[in-house]
């Protein structure tokens, strides 16, 4: 298959088009122009039969000034005769040639109706004749009014000649807005397809701003928002880098540089137990963050899957967490609301969502976390509250970024990835300083079943 690119399009659409309209032309108009002349070369043929055989019409009606195209045509001399329906009588006239004649009069012979138009061709030319039924002295006759029309063909392609420079005139005219567009789609195209290369070569720092023709705008503006939103994501993948590295860091020097006096027989701590102890607390340090970067790494691959929502009873997953971290802290009561609330949702995702906001709590609170649920025909809210101590303002907007951690924090992902399983299940969350201490609230809209659309629908259309 043959490639053409842009350019080559054009001229192709253009030429194209200039071929189909020579064709068109060509075909039609000598066809159109020949029927008009033979229409007309008739009518002159009938208005003059009509003046020779009344000659007061030239009173009633006299010729115009200035005669028709057709009337001023050097061959185009009108001939009258008549032949008698009596055989052995001579024509009377101007009879043209005798091959012509006996069709001629074959013709009148055999004419059933009053009046009619023949033509014959003689010599290379066309004859174009009229045949009427008449009466000369109460004998019947027929008055026979011819033309010679060679002219008809002269004209023909004296106009065809005329129109094919036309068309070749038009033809190359036709061309420069070809030249045009090609040089106006051109400079554009160059621009975006310079930022797609440097795109190509992660250079996405350079923005783009076209001015000019509408749709070219709107298409660089939307080039610029993915450019935006790539400079977002490759900031937040070095971000997610340095602060993993720097996350990751402190642990491993902590477990390399107590193996290591431990090997040269310096006991860190008091003895062997304690020291290893630290080495297994850093190493479950370290494994708990990378388990979350690799599962809000994980997170970040499902935006283009759906969750496998199921119903769910929040009771089973609330009930499970609080059983779960009670023992962390026995001086913290964790109480469960809305047990009974049903609801869609990934159970897996959920359970780590709980799971993070509950850790998250266990780290404030003075004495007790609420565990709630609540529900209503368009969403469901889960809350986690807890009666510590309020939040700064300042620090409110960006508890779900991630790393961001406060003052008790650990790793700075727990929330985050609170954030992105709400947003996984269309939802959102939101922290906000109470009347007892802090409550995180994350709200899930409720799914449509197929028959609540279809039944809106019939409502709407109602």
């Amino acid at each position: 298959m043959i490639k053409v690119n842009l350019t080559q399009r054009i001229w192709l659409a253009f030429i194209s088009l200039i071929v189909l309209v020579g064709l068109s032309i060509i075909i039609i108009y000598p066809i159109s122009i020949k029927g008009t002349l033979t229409e007309e070369t008739y009518r002159i043929i009938e208005n003059e039969q009509l003046r020779y055989a009344y000659p007061l019409l030239d009173l009633i009606s006299p010729r115009r000034d200035e005669p028709g195209f057709v009337e001023r045509r050097e061959a185009g001399s009108v001939g009258h005769f008549f032949i008698y329906d009596t055989l052995g009588r001579s024509p009377e006239g101007q009879p043209p040639p005798t091959e012509v004649l006996q069709e001629m009069a074959q013709n009148a012979y055999n004419q059933e109706a009053s009046r009619g138009r023949y033509e014959i061709q003689y010599g290379g030319a066309t004859v174009f004749y009229v045949i009427a039924k008449a009466q000369i002295s109460g004998n019947p006759a027929y008055h026979i009014t011819y033309m010679w029309d060679t002219y008809r063909d002269e004209m023909v392609n004296r106009l065809w000649e005329r129109l094919v420079y036309i068309l070749l005139i038009t033809s190359g005219l036709s061309l420069l807005p070809a030249i045009w567009l090609k040089h106006y789609l051109r400079q554009p195209l160059i621009v975006l397809g310079n930022h797609l290369d440097q795109i190509a070569n992660r250079d996405w720092k350079e923005p783009l701003k076209w001015k000019g023709d509408e749709d070219f705008q709107r298409l660089s503006d939307q080039f610029e928002k993915m450019r935006q939103n790539l400079n977002l994501y490759d900031h937040a993948q070095k971000t997610f880098i340095q602060h993993a590295s720097h996350e990751l860091k402190t642990p491993i020097m902590v477990i390399k540089s107590y193996a290591h006096s431990v090997k040269d027989g310096i006991m860190p701590k008091e003895n062997m137990e304690k020291t290893m102890d630290v080495i297994v607390e850093e190493a479950n340090r370290m494994e708990r963050r990378v388990i979350d970067m690799l599962y809000y790494t994980k997170l970040d691959s499902l935006k283009e899957e759906t969750p496998k929502h199921e119903d769910l009873v929040f009771g089973d997953l609330a009930f499970q967490i609080e059983e779960r971290f009670r023992v962390q802290r026995e001086d913290v009561k964790i109480l469960v609301e809305g047990a009974d609330t049903r609801f869609k949702g990934d159970r897996e995702q959920l359970e780590v969502l709980l799971e993070n906001l509950v850790e998250n709590a266990l780290r404030y609170a003075q004495d007790t976390i609420w565990i709630k649920a609540e529900a209503d025909e368009q969403r469901t809210k889960i809350i986690v509250e807890n009666n510590g101590e309020h939040i700064p303002a300042s620090d409110l907007p960006q508890l779900f970024n991630p790393f961001y951690k406060g003052n008790k924090g650990k790793f700075g992902l727990g929330l985050a990835i609170v954030k992105r399983i709400s947003e996984l299940h269309n939802g959102y969350p939101k922290v906000e300083n109470s009347d007892v201490g802090v409550r995180f609230v994350v709200t899930i809209p409720k799914q449509e079943t197929e028959q609540g659309k279809a039944a809106r629908r019939h409502k709407r259309k109602a």
